[in-house]
């Protein structure tokens, strides 16, 4: 498959499970519309520091959504599940 799913993509592109609006272009509103997959897990308390999370997440540590997720500026939405070390939270964000 030429263009993959995006699960594993470092790069700015539609994918990970969502309609693309995590993606398009990886600027804008929509980038900065939802909450970071590092940060998450900092709120969460699963990592302690930036570093900590960055390492979890790297070394496929991180699932959203069931599936492995690698990048950790991934914008994560309402409703997105996230599993690390049998710990589980869904992301319940409120509009400012």
């Amino acid at each position: 498959m030429p263009q993959g799913d995006g699960r594993h993509e470092e790069r700015s592109e539609p994918g990970g499970g969502h309609d693309g609006a995590a993606g398009e272009g990886g600027h804008g509103a929509a980038a900065d519309s939802g909450l970071r997959l590092d940060h998450a897990l900092k709120l969460a308390g699963l990592a302690p520091t930036g570093g900590m999370a960055k390492r979890l997440i790297q070394a496929g540590e991180v699932l959203v959504n069931g599936q492995v997720e690698t990048r950790r500026k991934r914008t994560l939405r309402p409703g997105d599940v996230i599993e690390v070390a049998g710990e589980t939270f869904e992301i319940d964000v409120e509009a400012p």
